[in-house]
């Protein structure tokens, strides 16, 4: 049961900012002993806020003025900050954001999971700006013919903030078509489907930039889009209630060009959205597998395949696991002897990949499921490379491990601007 928090109802507190929280927002303590949550405050901070609302040991606020700025904070470069809700630590200096995703991964590999690590280093991007291959962004047709398509809103997820290519988190060539997509699709959006709330995910590729339509159903005109907007060379919609997208206009062959391995990722196959990024820890995953030889791998959650690809052509036998069909497909084709695919949950499969020497598991923000963590933990895999990007999720796998010892953990920043942090646990069956 929660109680009034000092400050709530409109009054004006004081606090002074100690830390960034998992989420991103700043971390002060209130008169009445709870933690206040104040997104757009940087450590050291002295804030006049307002509570939002409160449980029983914490609360949220806002942040209404900045009495004394910490060490740390700049200001934001992006014009659409102060509303928008697509970033969170831009108001603090790249090095500190890296500071602090550091300090969050080992407090929750500490605090969850058990695992004592010093505040770990993060890998910096070779881009903090324009650096994401794939956006998505809200579309909500209003009273009349008004239009607003972008971000949700800082703290109000039922507000969508309009954005242009403006934006600094896109890749340039999104950026582009995303201001002639806009351009193109008519008074009240009239040229994409009809409804009050479609998804709108614009994917760079080599040949240009695919868009994928979520949502939204009745006649539309994405031949007319396709050739209005310049760069976009594909679209794909999925209708509400369907179960997959279809290819409405455009080349289905579109492909891209990961660790060397040409992949056609479709509309829906996982890529990591900062190239240069993901180069650096995808080198870090090989390197932790080391060399493949003649030994067996499993690359659980493996998507398009690239791991698998690649440690195959260097003699490994590799058993990739997916669970979407269109990835699935996309690792089949082409791919290299000594590589096979099976398509299903990775908790259902992973039994039939089995035994191993090594497993390269990249799961989705959930995290392992249960069954996958204790079928690990029974067999005879002697090495796991655990990239995840969700400290708390691995940090409670880790604890679910306890066969075998962590290693090595390393970070990188594939989500500057953000609290996001991408993670590399690598792990060693413990000796008896």
């Amino acid at each position: 049961m929660s109680g009034p928090a000092a400050g709530e109802g409109g009054d004006l507190l004081t606090v002074t900012v100690r830390a960034i929280a998992a989420g991103g927002a700043g971390v002060g303590d209130l008169p009445d002993g709870r933690v206040a949550f104040v997104h757009r405050t940087a450590p050291g901070d002295r804030a006049r806020v307002r509570i939002t609302g409160t449980k029983r040991s914490w609360a949220r606020a806002e942040l209404v003025a900045l009495e004394e700025a910490g060490p740390g904070r700049r200001p934001p470069p992006c014009r659409f900050y102060a509303r928008c809700g697509g970033c969170t630590l831009q108001h603090l200096d790249y090095a500190e954001q890296l500071r602090w995703k550091g300090r969050i991964v080992a407090d929750a590999l500490g605090r969850i999971g058990k695992r004592e690590v010093e505040s770990s280093v993060v890998e910096p991007s070779p881009r903090e700006l324009r650096y994401r291959n794939r956006v998505t962004f809200t579309l909500r047709r209003l009273s009349g013919t008004r239009v607003v398509a972008g971000f949700h809103e800082i703290g109000v997820s039922t507000r969508v903030l309009d954005l242009t290519g403006d934006c600094l988190l896109p890749e340039e060539p999104i950026a582009r078509a995303w201001d002639a997509l806009r351009a193109a699709w008519g008074v009240g959006a009239e040229r994409l489907p009809g409804g009050p709330r479609l998804r709108l995910t614009l994917r760079a590729v080599a040949e240009g930039v695919i868009l994928i339509v979520d949502g939204g159903s009745g006649s539309w005109a994405p031949d007319t889009l396709l050739r209005a907007a310049p760069g976009l060379v594909a679209i794909w919609h999925q209708e509400s209630g369907a179960r997959m997208p279809v290819l409405v206009a455009g080349d289905r062959g579109s492909h891209e060009i990961w660790l060397g391995e040409p992949v056609r990722p479709g509309a829906r196959a996982f890529l990591q959205v900062n190239r240069a990024a993901a180069e650096r820890l995808h080198a870090a995953v090989l390197a932790a597998v080391g060399g493949a030889g003649r030994r067996t791998l499993v690359d659980a959650y493996c998507g398009v395949g690239v791991y698998g690809r690649v440690l195959a052509r260097a003699g490994a036998r590799v058993t990739g696991i997916e669970l979407d069909p269109e990835a699935a497909a996309a690792a089949r084709q082409g791919a290299p002897e000594g590589f096979r695919v099976l398509e299903g949950a990775v908790e259902d499969r992973l039994v039939e990949a089995l035994p191993a020497d090594v497993a390269i598991l990249n799961p989705p923000r959930t995290g392992l499921d249960e069954r996958v963590a204790a079928r690990l933990s029974a067999s005879g895999v002697a090495r796991i490379a655990y990239v995840s990007c969700d400290p708390a999720t691995l940090a409670r796998d880790l604890g679910r491990m306890a066969s075998y010892d962590l290693v090595e953990v390393r970070a990188f920043d594939l989500f500057p601007q953000t609290a996001h942090v991408e993670t590399l646990a690598v792990l060693e069956r413990a000796l008896d």
